[in-house]
């Protein structure tokens, strides 16, 4: 018969062979680290999770097991450490989580060790058990203790640099309903017209804007005008001023005509708030970005954009073999500082307004490999671009892809807005795929194609290359 421990007591394990088997009433990502007699891995390599389901001694066994040849632990290791953290699939913390088990097996199968963790609460990950030397035998403890800040806060207490904390200081965001949230029946679909291909004007290329985050202005070759039914000019009763000579570069009138005052009122019905004029919308129905274009995320007549996700998807170049690569979302203000982000060991940021659907490990399998959720209308006011990017981890290189791409969809219709497909493919390591950029005093965002490759393992890395697209 099995010995049921409770939190804090241990049993022997006099078997060389085991595995740890976990058991909820919602998916868990189950992890194991290698920890010295410091209290802290010695690298990378002991931390075992789905990422990297095999390090020295012990092996993932999807979906909810770790199996253990414990006289090929490496003699430096002291202690094993079993950890289950939320995989966002479920509730939001272990307070929601029933009929948690973890379950201690011979080679043989038979149940030898038992412990019901309970009573949690608040916590997004837990350590369950710990299997450790004594007197040259292993031992089993019960721990049980909770983290609130998920698997990554639990990687960091034991040695795995898996991410630079975040300023901690973004504005409190406005209340907003969750994704999927709301009463009724969606909004008629508004965006089902042709696909629409953008080009930019004859003799021109579209590209990033300028790389200075701190100051707005209009865009290149044009001036901002004065706020509608208004007029600038001089004080009253300063004496009347002519207008400045023609700038080649700037827009002049037709010859043998002197600019009149704009026209007074407010623009006219159904103009979509924040528009740049020029700038290409969503009015045509969907749009298929290239390479280094950008597009409104306006629609004449609709109501700004709340809720969407964005899907990133490939495929392995060669038949039948798997591709680990992980898409991440870097928040940054408009100083340009990295304020969050959301990954697979980080899977919300900005108080919940952007959320991760979890990691893919193949690659296979047609559609969305993986999912980002951004609720605009919650994201903090200093949060002004979000940029996009997809790195692997397990370091193989993107000429080992294929037909990479993003799309954005609205959540609450269903409907594709913005398609963007990456031909090229380079030996490097990460990808800066795309940006979402606030308009300036507008609540109408910019969705840019970028597409440029990077060395990059982590999300951490990619920080850097990801600042030169603001």
């Amino acid at each position: 018969m099995a010995q049921v421990l409770s939190k804090g007591a241990n049993a022997p394990l006099p078997m060389t062979d085991v595995r740890v088997e976990v058991s909820s009433s919602t998916p868990l990502d189950i992890a194991a680290l290698l920890v010295t007699p410091s209290g802290k891995v010695r690298g990378d390599a002991d931390f075992v999770f789905f990422n990297q389901p095999a390090g020295p001694g012990v092996r993932l066994a999807p979906p909810s097991a770790l199996e253990f040849t414990l006289t090929a632990v490496p003699p430096d290791i002291d202690k094993v450490v079993v950890t289950g953290s939320l995989d966002g699939a479920g509730p939001p913390t272990f307070a929601g989580v029933r009929g948690l088990a973890v379950v201690v097996r011979d080679a043989r199968g038979q149940e030898v060790v038992r412990f019901d963790p309970a009573g949690m609460s608040s916590e997004t990950a837990l350590v369950l058990v710990e299997l450790y030397r004594r007197a040259g035998s292993w031992k089993v403890r019960a721990v049980g203790q909770g983290y609130a800040s998920g698997l990554a806060g639990i990687a960091t207490d034991f040695g795995i640099t898996v991410d630079d904390p975040g300023s901690g200081n973004t504005a409190a965001a406005p209340a907003s309903a969750g994704p999927g949230a709301g009463t009724g029946a969606p909004p008629p679909s508004q965006y089902d017209a042709p696909t629409q291909v953008v080009s930019p004007p004859p003799g021109q290329q579209w590209g990033p804007p300028p790389p200075n985050p701190q100051q707005w202005g209009p865009p290149p070759g044009q001036q901002w005008g004065p706020p509608p039914g208004q007029q600038w000019g001089p004080p009253p009763g300063a004496p009347p001023q002519a207008p400045p000579p023609p700038n080649p570069q700037q827009w002049g009138p037709p010859p043998g005509q002197q600019w009149g005052p704009p026209p007074a009122g407010p623009p006219g019905p159904g103009a979509p708030a924040g528009a740049v004029p020029g700038r290409v919308n969503l009015d045509k129905g969907r749009v298929s970005l290239r390479k280094g274009q950008s597009v409104s995320l306006v629609k004449t007549g609709a109501p700004p954009l709340v809720r969407v996700r964005m899907g990133l998807g490939w495929d392995p170049a060669q038949q039948g073999r798997s591709i680990d690569l992980d898409a991440s979302c870097i928040l940054f203000d408009d100083r340009g500082k990295d304020v969050d982000k959301v990954w697979f060991m980080s899977k919300k940021g900005a108080r919940g307004a952007v959320r991760h659907s979890g990691d893919n490990l193949t690659g296979q399998g047609g559609g969305d490999d993986e999912t980002i959720f951004v609720d605009l209308g919650a994201l903090p006011q200093n949060v002004v671009s979000l940029i996009f990017t997809v790195n692997s981890f397990q370091g193989q290189s993107f000429t080992d892809i294929r037909n990479a791409f993003c799309r954005l969809v609205d959540d609450q219709t269903n409907q594709e807005l913005v398609r963007f497909d990456l031909s090229e493919s380079k030996p490097a390591t990460g990808l800066v795929m795309c940006r979402l950029q606030r308009e300036p005093g507008a609540p109408t965002w910019v969705m840019t194609a970028i597409g440029e490759f990077h060395d990059g393992r982590t999300v951490r890395a990619m920080v850097g290359p990801s600042r030169q697209y603001l």
